[in-house]
């Protein structure tokens, strides 16, 4: 129940997987979201292993691994505003292909320090110390990707019939793109500021 709750609030992965599809349509969202399903996982397999503990204690890890998230996650904001400045009606030749965007998606995710934080904090509230901590953890974590990559799709779903319909469509996709891609650029640069121990 707490896991449904956490993902059904709106967060920089559905921004993320909305502004895929606005760019290449359902199949990018689609793939992008497997993408972050699969980054998700690593923190997952990452923290169950004590990776992420690492991470969260040496200061220099965690500052090297949110710079180059947001980085990432700028990058491909204002590669999304271009790209929407060069289109001429034919938004299709500018698709990055499912293929791209999932692995897009795989770095997004594996960069994201909150992400590997979120299962440190909530995650062992919730594992048996009777038992072995690892099997759980990793069964925990998976559902938490699950529900979230569900709620993902739901987006994906709903902003590729937005785009898809109506008048106007090359239009409202370059304004939806230069609005997601601006949406990006602001998660990338919240992550740079974020606080450590947020």
């Amino acid at each position: 129940m707490a896991a449904t709750l956490l993902a059904i609030i709106p967060g920089p992965g559905v921004a993320y997987v909305v502004a895929r599809t606005v760019a290449g349509g359902r199949a990018e969202g689609i793939a992008s979201t497997l993408g972050l399903s699969l980054g998700g996982l690593v923190h997952v397999l990452a923290a169950a292993l004590g990776l992420s503990l690492l991470i969260a204690q040496s200061a220099m890890a965690f500052m090297v691994v949110k710079y180059l998230g947001a980085a990432y996650l700028v990058y491909l904001g204002i590669k999304m505003i271009l790209s929407s400045e060069e289109a001429s009606g034919s938004f299709a030749v500018r698709r990055a292909g499912p293929a791209k965007a999932f692995r897009d998606g795989i770095v997004v995710e594996t960069l994201n320090v909150k992400t590997a934080m979120f299962f440190l904090a909530f995650i062992p509230q919730f594992v048996s110390p009777e038992q072995a901590m690892a099997p759980q953890f990793i069964l925990l974590g998976s559902i938490c990707v699950l529900l979230n990559s569900t709620v993902d799709l739901v987006a994906v779903f709903a902003a590729s019939r937005i785009v898809g319909s109506g008048v106007a469509k090359a239009a409202k996709e370059r304004l939806m793109s230069r609005l997601s891609g601006a949406t990006m650029m602001t998660l990338g640069v919240l992550v740079a500021i974020a606080n450590r121990k947020a």
